[in-house]
């Protein structure tokens, strides 16, 4: 370990030839290309290889899932079984997806083997997934509501099961999925269970569900990350009832870029502004948990490939959705957490790419907005409203804010009265649009897809295909 005695834990340098891994996975981790720890990994390896419960306050883009998954491959790599003996649990398919993916690479000189079940378009019937569990598979990364689907039927075997990985933790809560984390965690053994808890944020209720769940748990918490420094940010003070009209003017002059996202705050938002748009001739589509998994799934992979250039879209795209090339994000409501800010402006500016990220700013979100610029020890550039904003007032031709039956914001929070034309946006299903209960969580998670390979194949063995950096 580098090491000098003015660095703090998260700055000391530790190799991963330092730890005490199997040299499986240090061969995988020297061909992936990995040879320096991060500080979530440096701090919790070693209790986890210790056999303790780990309580980690980690960001995705850390490197917290290698944090989790390494220490639980070395003890199967040093003690192999074939019964469940990990679960993992992830709140949405498109994070079990990535750790899975992940998985491939780690493992790939290992005899660990894994399934992955989340449903959807892609993913493995349950009469599949059924076949898979009962022959054994070590690890099993799943999203709550597809795995308790399986446990109610009575056939998966969970007697063997030692390791407990809750991935963020506070975005399962939020999804209304603690009922289904509860349930999984009363039908394990609970001698000898490790459980490794790992939350992006820990407000209270974080904390005391750990409280319940954790054993003398090492408590880790790693700073979260500043937005990179490419990104341009820029902000309005704009009042609510001229934000649609505002974000018509500034896509005007970002008729260049490729990939537009745009987050709000409430789905209702999300229909208004993107029935607007599409009405005023903008390529534009939404993605929230009213869709279908498979609709979600499609526009997602549409905007990757450029074929729809602009993305309405709730919190659910924040986190864990890495989409490359996104030249612009565009926040129409503050959001209530300053952290989720550095989340959603963080989906522009990757691999070394610039970016810009623009926020809209009413009366009533400055103090939240102040919060933010505390979180990010900046203070974000203010841009001047054009002139046929500053001068009109609400109700006016050019305020966008008071026509009948066009959607256009009213009140806090893009408050908008409903448009009565039809959306192009997708098959929505307004019978949902209560909020997030745990019923639509699951729609948002748990209808997720498993992997690409035939589910007759029963659990995935690595091996077969060199480890992919991640």
């Amino acid at each position: 370990m580098e090491n000098n005695p003015d660095q703090t834990p998260e700055e000391a340098v530790v190799y991963f030839d330092e730890l005490d891994l199997v040299d499986e996975l240090l061969d995988a981790l020297d061909d992936m290309g990995f040879d320096k720890c991060t500080p979530i990994q440096a701090q919790a390896i070693p209790p986890s290889l210790e056999g303790r419960d780990v309580l980690a306050v980690a960001q995705t883009g850390t490197g917290k899932t290698a944090a989790f998954l390494l220490p639980i491959l070395d003890k199967l790599t040093r003690n192999p079984v074939k019964k469940v003996n990990t679960i993992i649990l992830e709140p949405t398919r498109e994070l079990a997806m990535q750790v899975d993916r992940q998985l491939e690479g780690f493992s790939f000189y290992t005899p660990a083997s894994s399934i992955a079940i989340y449903g959807g378009r892609d993913g493995h019937s349950m009469e599949r997934e059924k076949t898979a569990l009962k022959t054994g598979a070590p690890l099993v990364v799943a999203t709550p509501g597809r795995l308790i689907a399986h446990l109610d039927l009575g056939y998966a075997d969970l007697s063997g099961v030692q390791h407990l990985v809750l991935d963020e933790a506070d975005r399962m809560l939020d999804m209304g999925f603690v009922n289904d984390m509860i349930k999984i965690i009363d039908l394990l053994p609970k001698e000898n269970l490790q459980i490794l808890f790992y939350s992006a944020t820990m407000p209270n209720k974080i904390r005391k569900f750990s409280r319940e769940i954790l054993k003398n748990p090492v408590e880790i918490s790693i700073a979260i990350s500043k937005p990179a420094e490419k990104i341009d940010q820029k902000a309005f003070d704009v009042a609510d009832w001229a934000k649609i009209s505002l974000i018509e003017h500034i896509l005007k002059d970002k008729k260049d870029m490729e990939r537009i996202l745009i987050f709000c705050g409430r789905k209702k938002t999300v229909r208004d502004l993107t029935r607007r748009l599409q009405r005023k001739g903008h390529q534009a589509e939404s993605v929230s948990s009213d869709l279908e998994q498979d609709e979600r799934e499609q526009r997602l992979a549409d905007f990757r490939s450029g074929k729809i250039p602009i993305v309405i879209a709730t919190d659910v795209l924040s986190r864990g959705i890495h989409i490359n090339g996104i030249d612009l994000v565009i926040n129409f409501d503050v959001p209530g957490d300053a952290e989720d800010y550095v989340h959603r402006i963080g989906r522009t500016a990757r691999a070394s790419a610039e970016g810009e990220a623009i926020t809209l700013i009413s009366k009533e979100d400055r103090q939240r907005f102040k919060r933010i610029e505390e979180l990010v020890e900046k203070k974000v550039r203010r841009i001047p409203l054009p002139d046929e904003l500053n001068d009109a007032e609400p109700g006016s031709g050019n305020s966008g804010g008071n026509e009948r039956g066009r959607g256009q914001g009213r009140g806090r929070g893009g408050k908008h009265r409903s448009s009565r034309g039809k959306s192009s946006g997708g098959n929505q299903n307004r019978g949902r649009g209560r909020g997030r209960s745990e019923g639509q969580a699951k729609s948002d998670g748990d209808q997720a897809p498993s992997s690409d390979r035939p589910a007759s194949e029963g659990p995935k063995k690595f091996g077969r295909r060199k480890p992919r950096r991640d």
